[in-house]
């Protein structure tokens, strides 16, 4: 059984930055991608971004890229993402989850395993 932890969330100011961290517990090689999405209140969850564990392909959201970067451990078992120049509409509950397979841009519906979400606020 796949799990995903995430961390890091918080409250900061326009302007300021965050890390979100994402740790699976994937030992059976099941998640070969780990992307983050949000989704803020009244709005749909969107993916932001997205690796591929086993290679450079990296994706980034256009409202996202530039500020935002996501990066993994060589254990390929945590995933961070630093979001640097945080702006009001960033304010959302981020889920890391996992999936089988890189896809650009990522398909909600291929990631089958989610973590709980951390809140990011920036206000």
């Amino acid at each position: 059984h796949v799990q995903l932890v995430e961390s890091g969330g918080g409250l900061v100011q326009p302007g300021g930055s965050l890390r979100l961290s994402c740790v699976t517990s994937d030992y059976s090689d099941a998640v070969t991608c780990l992307g983050w999405f949000r989704q803020a209140p009244g709005k749909e969850r969107e993916a932001v971004a997205a690796i591929y564990l086993y290679g450079p392909t990296v994706y980034y959201a256009d409202s996202v890229r530039g500020r935002f970067t996501i990066s993994r451990n060589s254990s390929k078992d945590t995933v961070h993402l630093q979001m640097n120049n945080l702006k009001p509409e960033d304010t959302a509950m981020y889920y890391c989850a996992g999936a089988r397979g890189f896809r650009d841009p990522p398909r909600q519906r291929d990631f089958k395993y989610w973590g709980q979400g951390t809140q990011v606020t920036v206000s």
